[in-house]
């Protein structure tokens, strides 16, 4: 590609003295190449189907004529319930209705008496019992001990003996 060329004097537009000054002396070669680079973002084949399918259900709807429907009856169908439900039913609601009619001023009135079941003297003693041999285990003094030397009543064989046995 060639360097452009600088248009004639007489072709510039008129323009305040200094800044005419600096483009007379502009050299085009000074300044830096660069090329330029489209970036068109194309949509994919599944971006355009999808607009697609969207435009034509649009139009199908816009375009829809109502007259082209039939005509339908809707038949309703009654389920009745059975015997069974209707007994069910009738029990439930005689059981709420009695529920609510019933008169508290009809009832006795009635001392609670409390019983309290104490152990027999055994489980006592046997509680007790427990009771003392934790706070023994629990207040133990280990500096009341006295210290004791332990001395050994069989003792192990010497190396010559383990030696002479292993000979025989």
């Amino acid at each position: 590609m060639a360097a452009p060329k600088s248009p004639s004097l007489k072709d510039l537009p008129k323009v305040a003295t200094d800044l005419k000054s600096e483009l007379e002396t502009f050299n085009p070669d000074n300044m830096k190449k660069a090329t330029t680079a489209e970036k068109i973002i194309l949509p994919t084949a599944e971006d355009v189907k999808q607009e697609k399918q969207h435009v034509e259900l649009i139009q199908g709807v816009e375009n829809f004529k109502a007259d082209r429907l039939k005509r339908t009856s809707t038949q309703e169908k009654i389920i009745l319930p059975n015997a069974q439900d209707v007994a069910q039913e009738k029990t439930q609601k005689a059981l709420l209705e009695g529920v609510e009619a019933f008169d508290t001023g009809k009832l006795k009135h009635t001392e609670t008496q409390e019983k309290n079941h104490l152990p027999d003297k055994d489980a006592i003693e046997q509680e007790k019992g427990k009771q003392q041999l934790f706070a023994g285990i629990e207040n133990f003094d280990p500096t009341k001990l006295k210290h004791a030397e332990t001395q050994e009543k069989n003792p192990l064989p010497t190396k010559e003996a383990i030696e002479q046995e292993k000979a025989a």
